[in-house]
């Protein structure tokens, strides 16, 4: 651990600026960065880096590049406005450990706007809270890592690690925007992501497989409902049947090592459906997108066989899908879930900043989400894991993140910050 004096002049400098950072906090919130629109909040983000003096990267993502990469799920959208950016700072001599700090700027739709209390892309701070659509997820924590930079240099330090700053897209749904970093070649010796863990430690998240179900039926007048066949009740009935998958995976998870004390860990989620033409007319069509969760060291592959196996049982007890079987769609994440090692030499200094700042224990948390550490612990021999603020509510209404936990994460990511890559003075 760094010495004492070293880490209270560190954090010292986060409470100096930290109504600043409240300040640039509330701006990014303020952009409404929904697939498709993250563009104005790359432009910030990548002039935030600029006028800080790293050295940035601001491309835009190829897909044909990524698709033969593991867990890169694909979506039908236009990716020609999609961009990455990174902001990386160079040591003048490499002698610590390198770092990867990386936040996602998309965020999910904000749903009806009569149901938030405050507009969602208006954001404000009451009572302790910052509230606002992506405020919690995870923008405060994105801005937070980079005002830990920014603490450590203005306490009169610098890095002997290089260090990159990413700033990805798409994190909610397919993963392509930390992929391709990796597919660009940026590495270090550990991942953070500041995702709104609640000041915990997170090293372990499911997988996650999102398809589409489409459902036709026999089209007849309402007035004789009974001679066709209801392609959204069909709907149904498979979702009931997928239910009970559900309930099966979970069972499993009841002996898995780190799930075993999670109740219900694995949830499956209809989550937008579209179907028929007309009131009066029994609907021919139905589309279902979904989402389950899967367990680390599960094989997705062998969960999509057993997608389709359930869904082509439950076709056969129907009297109309028996002989106009269903079909399914892979359309978005195809994710194994991670499991960091235990112990690993990056908890240990976390932990430490964390005990540092907070004066207690770090708790763990076994996350039922995903997140983008899978990629680089899976598959590129990054240990990655997330620690960040306390959010509430996320992907809901009145979406909100704890502004004392904002403060204490900024100074917990930058002490681990010095401790792991290292400090100096300058020159």
């Amino acid at each position: 651990m760094i010495a004492a004096d070293v880490a209270a002049r560190i954090t010292a400098e986060v409470d100096r600026a930290f109504e600043a950072q409240l300040r640039t906090t509330l701006e990014f919130s303020a952009l409404p960065s929904t697939r498709g629109a993250e563009g104005p909040a790359q432009d910030m983000m990548a002039g935030l880096l600029r006028g800080r003096g790293y050295e940035v990267d601001d491309w835009r993502i190829d897909m044909a590049e990524l698709v033969p990469l593991p867990d890169c799920g694909v979506i039908a959208h236009d990716f020609s406005r999609a961009r990455s950016v990174v902001g990386t700072l160079r040591p003048a001599r490499e002698t610590g450990r390198s770092l990867i700090l990386q936040g996602h700027c998309d965020v999910v739709p904000a749903g009806p706007l009569d149901m938030w209390q405050t507009p969602p892309f208006r954001p404000e701070i009451r009572d302790g809270w910052m509230y606002g659509r992506g405020a919690g997820d995870m923008k405060a924590g994105t801005i937070a890592a980079l005002h830990a930079v920014d603490a450590i240099r203005a306490a009169g330090l610098a890095l002997r690690g290089r260090l990159h700053f990413q700033s990805v897209i798409e994190e909610e749904s397919t993963g392509v925007g930390a992929l391709s970093t990796l597919q660009r070649g940026y590495r270090a010796d550990c991942a953070l992501l500041p995702e709104p863990t609640g000041l915990r430690f997170n090293g372990v998240c499911v997988g996650v497989i999102w398809f589409r179900l489409k459902v036709r039926g026999e089209p007849v007048h309402v007035s004789h409902a009974g001679e066709g066949s209801n392609a959204i009740k069909a709907a149904y009935h498979l979702i009931q049947e997928l239910e009970q998958l559900e309930a099966e995976w979970n069972r499993r998870a009841a002996s898995d090592p780190h799930y075993a004390a999670v109740s219900h860990p694995l949830n499956f989620n209809p989550g937008i459906i579209h179907g028929g033409d007309w009131a009066s007319s029994v609907p021919a069509w139905c589309e279902v997108d979904c989402r389950i969760a899967v367990l680390p060291g599960w094989d997705v592959a062998a969960c999509q066989a057993e997608i389709l196996d359930c869904v082509a049982r439950a076709a056969r007890g129907h009297a109309f899908l028996a002989n106009n079987p269903p079909e399914v769609e892979w359309t978005g994440y195809l994710s194994h879930g991670y499991a960091l090692e235990p112990d690993s030499p990056a908890e240990a200094v976390m932990r430490a900043a964390h005990e540092a700042v907070c004066g207690e224990p770090m708790q763990q948390r076994v996350s039922t989400a995903l997140n983008d550490a899978r990629f680089y612990t899976l598959y590129y021999g990054i240990p990655a894991f997330c620690y960040g603020p306390l959010a509430e509510k996320v992907h809901s209404f009145n979406e909100r993140v704890s502004l004392d936990s904002i403060r204490a994460t900024t100074k917990a990511i930058a002490l681990f910050a010095a401790d792991w890559c290292g400090v100096e003075e300058p020159g």
